[in-house]
């Protein structure tokens, strides 16, 4: 990004490079700003393009455009006049098409709830509705998360009778389902391109769930066998794997029991 775009502090004749890994907090420092001015819009060529997309892209909304090109003339004034009146009526278009593209949710619980639009949004559905219902009947949603807004199902009073606080900022998995009857908190991380329940990851999963009575087990979703086998070297030892095109299948990577938690990491 610093690359293509240098930009130049006042008073200074040397550009200022951002790092590569600056995008997110440009995003987050400007971007949201300028889309919530209304100057900017997100994905206007696929509104349903998920939030963490390489190709998740922004232009200039064209009521913006308009209005900007009077500046420096007699009509600056009444443009701008025209930009904040149309500006609420497009705010109201975008919340329509966000709303439109969001993924359902139906809870064990016959609630729903709905998640942004995107393919590891509608991986997460289908843990929810189809491996729950398969391997944890009856269990309960103590967690779900979203790319777009992180707790969309975050049962705090629950999660701390089973022992656990909850770091806002550790990294959760995407769902968390305690299987009542059998004392059980299945932790499920959804994988589209990154993420597998790695040895890594389940080190960091025991770390942020420290303290709780259930015991814990540990699930990779992946959406078809293709993508499985992309990451099948990354898998941990005594986890399991679903895989949404076999809802009914599980994959067990070794250890001593078949879907079970275990005291120890895994390979300990």
């Amino acid at each position: 990004m610093a690359e293509r775009y240098p930009f130049v502090k006042k008073g200074r004749k040397d550009p200022v490079r951002y790092a590569p890994n600056s995008r997110e907090s440009v995003r987050k420092q400007s971007v949201h700003q300028l889309m919530a001015a209304g100057i900017l819009e997100a994905n206007s060529d696929a509104p349903d393009r998920a939030v963490n997309s390489g190709d998740y892209s922004y232009r200039p909304t064209e009521i913006a455009l308009t209005a900007l090109r009077t500046f420096g003339t007699p009509d600056w004034s009444s443009a701008q006049a025209t930009f904040m009146q149309e500006l609420g009526s497009l705010r109201h278009r975008w919340a329509a098409e966000r709303e439109r593209h969001r993924v359902p949710v139906r809870l064990p619980d016959e609630s729903k709830v709905t998640l942004s639009a995107g393919k590891h949004s509608a991986l997460i559905a289908a843990v929810v509705e189809d491996f729950a219902a398969y391997y944890t009947p009856g269990a309960k949603v103590v967690y779900l998360g979203d790319t777009g807004a992180k707790w969309v199902v975050n049962e705090d009073a629950y999660l701390a009778d089973l022992g656990i606080k909850v770091d806002p900022h550790g990294k959760m998995p995407d769902v968390l389902l305690h299987d009542i009857e059998r004392d059980w908190l299945v932790c499920v991380e959804a994988y589209q391109s990154v993420g597998p329940v790695d040895a890594k990851r389940v080190g960091e999963l025991r770390t942020l769930l420290a303290g709780c009575r259930a015991g814990l087990v540990f699930v990779t979703a992946f959406p078809d066998r293709a993508t499985f086998r992309a990451a099948s070297a990354d898998i941990a030892w005594e986890t399991e794997v679903w895989i949404r095109d076999a809802p009914t299948h599980l994959i067990h990577f070794n250890g001593e029991r078949f879907l079970g938690p275990y005291e120890t990491s895994p390979g300990t």
